[in-house]
């Protein structure tokens, strides 16, 4: 209620300016002030799921002002979540450049490149961002960056990342669980059960969690502490994707 009470207020001050619009040519300042409440706008139905009425939001905020870095972000954050990759992509480009390498936009951009881009130009920015003197939280976009480098097949550029995102924060959940799939992966399952073990000391408890802890236990031949993590799936995750596979390793093993 509280978010759509902001959009309901966001939305009236819209309506007033358009109004204005109708009787005079809005000034460069009006004209930059109603584009950032369409931008807003426009994130808030995102993050409500109507996506149509975002983008008719966006495509104002585009007309009445086309050079801020936050209008072209939402627009790359829009086409992204539309499927218009190559939009999305120059969207992203262009609010790169208005913010002159501001470490959020290099973040957004590169979590977009290596979902669907240049894997090593992504990982690139989240390095670009990591090591901004200006950006509060280089330990998430050094987990980003391993990540990223982890999706390129390159585990051991991973793992560096992973180690740097804990250096800064010991607790990052992302760095934790990653570096525990990472471990298992590589068959150190003592190493795997320590780091998930320091993460669900610190997250709530999911299916992925305990899918790897699971897998974790069974390959160090625990097979009564797997059972326990079969348990707790079934009984608080039954339609999760784990569960699935969960089913599909218990028929193979049989």
């Amino acid at each position: 209620m509280k978010r759509l009470a902001i959009a309901v207020t966001l939305g009236m001050l819209v309506v007033g300016l358009d109004a204005r619009a109708e009787d005079v040519e809005l000034t460069r300042k009006q004209r930059a002030e109603a584009a950032e409440v369409n931008t807003q706008l426009a994130m808030e139905y995102m993050r409500e799921g109507d996506l149509a009425t975002a983008q008719a939001k966006l495509e104002k905020a585009l007309d009445q002002n086309p050079d801020t870095a936050n209008t072209q972000m939402a627009a790359g954050f829009l086409y992204d979540r539309l499927g218009e990759n190559k939009k999305a992509a120059a969207a992203f480009e262009r609010a790169m450049k208005l913010s002159r390498g501001d470490p959020v936009v290099l973040n957004n951009y590169a979590a977009f490149l290596c979902r669907k881009g240049d894997k090593k130009l992504g990982e690139s920015y989240f390095l670009q961002a990591a090591k901004n003197p200006l950006y509060r939280t280089p330990e998430v976009a050094y987990a980003n960056a391993g990540r990223c480098a982890r999706a390129d097949g390159r585990p051991k550029e991973a793992e560096k990342y992973f180690r740097d995102a804990l250096n800064y924060k010991a607790d990052q959940l992302d760095a934790l669980f990653e570096m525990a799939d990472l471990y298992h992966e590589m068959g150190n399952e003592l190493q795997a059960r320590a780091f998930l073990e320091r993460y669900s000391s610190a997250a709530p408890t999911s299916a992925a969690s305990l899918w790897l802890a699971y897998r974790i236990e069974r390959a160090l031949g625990d097979y009564a502490q797997a059972k326990k993590n079969a348990d707790r799936i079934r009984r608080d995750f039954p339609t999760s994707t784990e569960m699935g596979l969960l089913l599909d390793a218990e028929r193979t093993s049989q």
